[in-house]
């Protein structure tokens, strides 16, 4: 995160913008809509993107830690193309800023508890990988590891005893013959979750990608082509541990792979093959690497950062996308929320974390369970049965509210959240349709539009471009950056305090 920054620790702007221009979209006339750093304020070193990757992910796969999940995920090189992955993960790629965790009031009191992790595995990462394994394989061949182009028939050939009959229940889902130590590389822990850690990585330059048989053929095909222009992948791999008790883990992975099986949409976060490490029995899940989620953007709104009105409805606006893709197809999300919305480079934000999701009959959508975090929980879910396939909007309307206001609906009140949503500080700055949006996604359940009409709301179509996203971005590891450096300086001062006295 290099490059210089002068940011205001307040806004003078208003959230209100201009109708958008063909120019916004394109990336041509490019539009500021936020005033912390001014553009004339921040220079940013041009090679930040090969030095910051990892710091930068931090944000994003931190503080969604401190809930349910743990995923990441490639940066998609077309922004409307469809990601061809396999099912989607959990976002179990929490985030926790390293910055909101120290501030009162930040993401903790919004988060359920969570137990105690289990032991995550040290991931090395070297090539100089000595593996010594002593289960049973087939005829291993010349490679740089025993398991070169192993191509066991069974899981029982490569997995010995229990670690066989924990994985059988993924079995149709893990390209079983491959070493992922082989073939990603530079593992750099980026966030650490209940149930494992996500690591920034980059795929081998030598590696023999013909191989990666689970691999959706885009992705693949993305991979030859950097690997034959010697470019550098960057992904994400997620680590879950395989404990010979097994775990509930494991367990959700199966019913959201099989659940989302087949479906494929930009706006959605996918998983793009899952592998077991052998050194560390542990599975392996591959994902895009994303940039960090919009719980760790509205974090900074304290340290001055402005969300645009226009910079909220883009948000909104592939939400909803994702939303009306899972509509279509009977599935509920059931924890739309900030921590679960992750942006990746381009721009494009992604709907992670399918730990509550439920697949219904749109005869009988009407479930029991309650499910999600209370200050974006439809009223309905705390009553008694409901529809589930209503609850997702309610979420969004929570979402907006959150971005407008920097905190979610209900969290300074000492009652028990209402049926509409609480007063906007400053409604006044707002734009008419975005409060007609609000009220409409506070509608009761009978009455509350579904994604693919709220996608015809003014307010959804007056959107930003996607650089102005990709500044966005930038503003936040410039921010981060100062507020660091701040910290440092006050950490020096405490500890030379100490030595006076």
């Amino acid at each position: 995160m290099s490059g210089s920054t002068s940011t205001s620790t307040s806004s003078s702007i208003s959230p209100k913008t201009d109708i958008q221009t063909e120019d916004d979209e394109d990336g041509t006339g490019l539009v500021y809509y936020l005033d912390s750093p001014l553009p004339t304020q921040t220079v940013f070193d041009q090679a930040r993107t090969q030095v910051q990757k990892p710091t930068s992910v931090v944000g994003a796969q931190q503080r969604l830690l401190s809930s349910r999940s743990d995923t990441f995920g490639v940066h998609s090189d077309e922004e409307d193309e469809e990601e061809q992955a396999l099912p989607t993960e959990e976002a179990e790629q929490k985030t926790v800023s390293p910055f909101s965790a120290q501030s009162a009031g930040d993401a903790a009191p919004f988060s359920p508890p969570i137990s105690s992790a289990p032991v995550r595995p040290s991931i090395l990462t070297t090539n100089n990988i000595n593996f010594a394994r002593d289960g049973p394989l087939t005829a291993p061949v010349s490679g740089s590891s025993p398991f070169s182009n192993v191509t066991p028939v069974t899981p029982d050939q490569r997995y010995r005893g229990w670690l066989s009959e924990v994985v059988k229940p993924l079995e149709e889902f893990i390209d079983e013959p491959i070493n992922p130590r082989e073939y990603y590389l530079n593992l750099t822990e980026v966030a650490e979750g209940e149930n494992g850690s996500v690591y920034a990585a980059r795929v081998s330059e030598n590696a023999n990608l013909a191989r990666l048989s689970k691999l959706p053929p885009l992705i693949k095909a993305q991979d030859v082509e950097g690997q034959a222009n010697g470019e550098t992948k960057s992904i994400a791999i997620k680590t879950v541990p395989i404990l010979p008790s097994g775990s509930t883990k494991l367990d959700e992975l199966r019913k959201e792979l099989v659940m989302l099986r087949g479906l494929m949409h930009g706006n959605i976060l996918g998983m793009h093959a899952l592998y077991v490490d052998l050194v560390e029995d542990c599975l392996w899940i591959r994902m895009e690497l994303m940039e960090r989620s919009l719980a760790d953007v509205v974090v900074l709104c304290e340290e001055g950062l402005v969300l645009q009105e226009r910079v909220i409805a883009r948000f909104a606006h592939d939400t909803l996308e994702a939303l009306q893709f899972l509509r279509s197809h009977n599935i509920a999300h059931r924890d739309i929320r900030s921590d679960n919305l992750l942006l990746n480079s381009q721009g494009i934000l992604k709907l992670a974390d399918f730990s509550n999701a439920v697949k219904v009959s749109p005869d009988s959508p009407i479930v029991t369970d309650a499910v999600g975090i209370l200050y974006w929980q439809a009223p309905e879910v705390r009553a008694g049965p409901y529809n589930a396939l209503k609850i997702d909007i309610w979420s969004v309307g929570a979402t907006v509210w959150e971005l407008a206001q920097a905190a979610p609906p209900f969290a300074d009140s000492v009652d028990a959240p209402g049926d509409r949503w609480p007063r906007l500080r400053k409604p006044e700055i707002f734009s008419p349709a975005f409060h007609e949006f609000l009220r409409l996604c506070s509608e009761p359940a009978s009455s509350r539009p579904d994604a693919q009409a709220l996608l015809k709301n003014s307010f959804v179509n007056n959107t930003c471009g996607r650089p102005v996203v990709g500044q966005l971005l930038q503003q936040c590891i410039a921010i981060e950056k100062v507020v660091s450096q701040r910290q440092e300086g006050e950490e020096g001062e405490d500890e030379a305090t100490l030595m006076i006295s």
